[in-house]
């Protein structure tokens, strides 16, 4: 990366380093986010396979529903700390500070999962959930903060430059992640990882004297009465819930569903529960109350495509293994690979996507926000339509060509370039100004509803590997799509003059 650090002409002083003509310290949280990613998706393409897996071959033997309901929770958890995450940044420790916790507590986390013991195994696992949830609600504000101009108009560019880094992570991850703890052995895999999350650190602390200033500034800092009462709090529920879990583990009654049970029905209540508290907010004027009302929709048909989207690690992953042939055109590969398509294919289609939107917009053309909602949801249901004829394909012993897998990746990819920047963006634009910092956090509580819903699902024992798992699903998804475009003319008014 020093290679890249070039003289900026356009500095006041004409001495300013550089990194591609933005500010110096992108280069060090790019590269932070890109190790962060690439330990985060490493891991996750082996989760469920190292859950499945027999004692015998090093794995914990779970069934197919327990193993894909702990992924669901999971990813569900990693989406729900966001939301505490930034607001210990932004009442605690700043954003530099959670970073760098957040970072260290992933990093101990995976190499928790290299320990061949299952305690160890859980605590990492959640560990990870926990510091993921600090980093990724900070380290891209601390991106912001490198520029302090609203206007400078090196800004996009910048955050387009850092998200780079994140699907580099993830390409990269399940190629040497997947084939080591697949091919040689599931621990060391995890700890490769670890490793990861290591090398993102070194290159964070590297470069702290290139981050804003603003990033150490803690914007409302609590006060001692405050922050001693929220200690309190948090020893007095940490106290119940290991005085309960202690008693079922002593008892020998203790089972994992007693972990995922209740953090399944958090991450539906505790999204729900947010909505209605800002819906329900007395200070909100009639356009904000409206403009909720019409996010309400859009929350909802976000869970939905989060739900069935993040199923690439559990169960397409299963059916990448199980039911495909992992070679092509000669060449033989472990199943963990098809994990790196979704984000080779965004690296692809990006550009495309960013110039089309514009092309069309310079001759009038571009669909409305509700019509991109309404496409991204019916192309994530029709790539369940594809799973279930693949499923159908892959009776008995057969396995099917890998070019099925391709296909649902590449539908998925479109469908979430269609629909994920929409949602970002309009979750900013129809957020009240009240809660505008948190609505961010409120946008990945969808993710968290639908990976709880699927979590839920699993549970009760719903046949993931059937045709009828893909079918239902893919039918709900093309529904909403069809409801958000059929509905349109009644949620736009509702959108206060947004577009």
């Amino acid at each position: 990366m020093a290679s890249s650090l070039t003289k900026d002409s356009a500095s006041t002083t004409g001495t300013e380093k550089t990194f591609l003509g933005h500010p110096r310290g992108l280069a060090n949280l790019f590269m932070t986010e890109m190790w962060e990613r690439y330990s985060f998706y490493g891991m996750r393409a082996l989760l469920v396979l190292y859950l499945v897996a027999p004692a015998s071959s090093g794995g914990l033997g779970f069934n197919m529903a327990t193993a894909t309901a702990i992924y669901s929770v999971y990813n569900a958890m990693v989406y729900l700390l966001a939301l505490p995450g930034g607001w210990l940044a932004d009442r605690a420790w700043g954003a530099r500070k959670t970073v760098a916790i957040g970072g260290t507590i992933i990093m101990i986390g995976h190499f928790l999962l290299a320990v061949p013991v299952e305690i160890s195994f859980f605590i990492g696992l959640a560990a990870i959930a926990i510091g993921s949830g600090l980093l990724k609600a900070n380290i891209s504000t601390m991106v912001g903060h490198l520029y302090p101009d609203k206007n400078d108009p090196r800004r996009d560019g910048g955050f387009t430059v850092f998200y780079m880094g994140i699907n580099l992570g993830a390409f990269a991850a399940p190629l040497t992640i997947g084939t080591v703890g697949q091919n040689v052995n599931w621990h060391l895999g995890f700890a490769f990882a670890g490793v990861g999350m290591a090398l993102g650190l070194l290159f964070f602390f590297l470069g702290t004297r290139h981050m804003s200033a603003e990033s150490d500034v803690v914007p409302t800092p609590m006060s001692e009465a405050e922050r001693a009462g929220i200690i309190k709090k948090v020893l007095m529920w940490l106290a119940v819930a290991v005085v309960a879990y202690g008693a079922l583990a002593l008892s020998g009654h203790f089972t994992v569903d007693w972990a995922i049970w209740p953090l399944t029905i958090a991450g539906l209540v505790i999204p729900a529960w947010y909505l209605l508290r800002i819906k329900r907010d007395k200070d909100l004027d009639e356009v904000s109350q409206s403009r909720m009302s019409a996010y309400v929709w859009f929350f909802v048909a976000a869970a939905v495509f989060w739900g069935i989207y993040d199923q690439t690690g559990s169960t397409l992953s299963v059916f990448a293994q199980d039911k495909t042939a992992n070679n092509l055109f000669g060449l033989d590969f472990p199943s963990s690979w098809f994990q790196s398509l979704n984000p080779l294919y965004v690296m692809a289609l990006a550009p495309v996507f960013a110039w089309l939107w514009v092309y069309l917009n310079k001759r009038r053309q571009e669909p409305s926000t509700l019509s991109k909602f309404a496409f991204g949801l019916t192309l994530i249901g029709a790539s369940f339509f594809v799973m279930m004829l693949a499923q159908a394909a892959a009776s008995g012993d057969v396995k099917v060509t890998p070019l099925w897998l391709c296909s649902v990746y590449l539908i998925q990819t479109v469908g979430e370039l269609t629909l994920s920047p929409v949602g970002l963006s309009l979750t900013t634009k129809l957020a009240p100004q009240k809660y505008a910092s948190q609505m961010m956090g409120v946008w990945f509580l969808a993710v968290t509803a639908g990976d709880s819903v699927i979590a839920l699902l699993q549970l009760i024992g719903a046949p993931t590997d059937s045709t009828y798992w893909f079918a239902s699903q893919g039918g709900l998804a093309v529904l909403a799509g069809v409801a958000i475009f059929m509905f349109r003319k009644k949620v736009k008014p509702l959108m206060g003059g947004v577009h």
